[in-house]
């Protein structure tokens, strides 16, 4: 059975609300919700249907060939799931989104550092909790269509810090790369090897090697660790130097 045939049939839903004054009904943003689950994927399409009259969902989505056969696709914004699956990469599917002209947020159950930087390193826009309020989901979707780049956002599962605690300190400044060491760290987090680094920089390994270390040098001095990958991965993706 072809994934295409094995999709849940989308459920028939009234016709989208007006959009507010002054937004014509064209300048909606044309929305894919994209998740395995069809329950998920027909609430959310409800949810936006009720609460969110400036967005039209154009495509409901239970699989990555669903989407992307959809006569309505592309889109402005894609809701995507992280894990599908059906052996498609998560990086995989931000690029292909990414490179038809649609924003990708992503939306998780897993909220783990190394999935987070893989996303941003890919290019999506931002990389959110399952355990959010849809009204906050709305509103992350909406600075995402925007093409606001999304910090992290706590989820409403997390622990919360003790009342009457300091607000988080603004993030620290730029770890001011040489261009050499912006190359290397940008080579590294696209998932090149040090080895494939030097090769591609026309250096010496030990050479693309120090680079690297002092990427991860400069960013420790200014507060923001990088000496795992992951960890270089999320400050290459904050910093845009993957986009």
């Amino acid at each position: 059975m072809s994934p295409s045939e094995a999709s849940i049939p989308p459920a028939p839903s009234p016709a989208p609300p007006a959009a507010p004054p002054g937004t014509p009904a064209d300048e909606r943003v044309r929305l894919a919700l994209l998740d395995d689950h069809g329950l998920i994927v027909d609430s959310l399409a409800m949810w936006f249907g009720d609460h969110a009259p400036d967005f039209v969902v154009a495509v409901r989505a239970t699989t990555w060939m669903d989407l992307i056969r959809d006569p309505a696709f592309p889109v402005d914004l894609v809701l995507m799931d992280l894990q599908l699956g059906d052996g498609v990469s998560i990086e995989s599917r931000i690029r292909a989104c990414r490179a038809a002209g649609a924003k990708v947020l992503v939306v998780s159950a897993l909220d783990d550092e190394g999935s987070r930087a893989r996303c941003l390193a890919a290019g999506a826009a931002g990389f959110v909790s399952k355990t959010l309020s849809v009204a906050e989901l709305i509103d992350l979707a909406r600075r995402a269509a925007r093409g606001e780049r999304l910090r992290r956002h706590p989820s409403t599962g997390s622990a919360r810090r003790d009342a009457g605690t300091a607000a988080t300190p603004a993030e620290p400044g730029s770890a001011h790369l040489s261009a050499a060491e912006e190359r290397a760290l940008r080579l590294y987090a696209e998932g090149h090897s040090t080895a494939e680094v030097a090769d591609r920089m026309d250096v010496g390994y030990e050479t693309a090697k120090t680079y690297l270390r002092r990427v991860r040098e400069k960013y420790a001095r200014v507060g923001r660790p990088a000496s795992r990958k992951a960890e270089l991965i999320r400050r290459a993706a904050e910093d845009g130097f993957l986009e």
